[in-house]
């Protein structure tokens, strides 16, 4: 898999690990843009390999790769702060691009992997609506951040500066009990959906 994505003009391999242990130790010191990470190793659980990796560099992302189609799995790696999940046997050409897409801060889920996140996120708030405690500040920006608007877009729609709005996220997804931009995305085009 590394040659496959050293042949690629715009992806440079800067590190491997076959663990863990071997990757906690080297992708903070090597510091990639993106992680490509299995979801089975030898000594624990990639996806909790990503929870703790993207916890030390939030910049990173991650890319999980598995043999088994897994809808847990899938939901515990977008909740884990995972960019996108590819099957193990995906076509070379497919990976790259994946890569590729997650390292430009696209993610890569499913229909079904992000009808699967809604379905949580409506059953951790069974009670009450997932918007019930935003702001309408809050709420706005949530719309915009599923329009696909970056930080300095929003500030000028929302007359902040771009550091205030950089607050204001990472506020917003404390308080929707996420960990990255994209799982808010998803819920915002899930809402419009829902609601016409």
């Amino acid at each position: 898999m590394a040659d496959l994505l050293d042949e690629d003009e715009h992806l440079t391999v800067i590190g491997q690990a076959g663990s863990v242990s071997q990757a906690l130790a080297r992708i903070p010191a090597l510091n990639p843009d993106v992680a490509v990470l299995d979801v089975r190793l030898p000594d624990g659980n990639g996806i909790e390999l990503a929870r703790e990796l993207r916890s030390k560099l939030p910049e990173l992302k991650c890319l999980m790769l598995t043999s088994y189609t897994d809808e847990q799995a899938m939901l515990d790696a977008v909740m884990a702060g995972a960019s996108g999940f590819v099957i193990k046997d995906i076509k070379g050409m497919d990976l790259v691009s994946a890569v590729r897409e997650v390292g430009a801060g696209k993610s890569l889920l499913d229909a079904h992997a992000a009808a699967a996140l809604m379905a949580k996120l409506r059953d951790s708030q069974a009670k009450k609506g997932p918007l019930a405690d935003l702001s309408d500040q809050e709420k706005k920006l949530l719309e915009l951040i599923g329009e696909g608007l970056t930080n300095r877009q929003i500030s000028e729609r929302m007359f902040l500066a771009e550091k205030t709005v950089k607050n204001y996220v990472s506020r917003l997804l404390t308080k929707l009990g996420m960990e990255r931009r994209t799982q808010a995305a998803v819920l915002a085009t899930e809402l419009r959906k829902e609601n016409g």
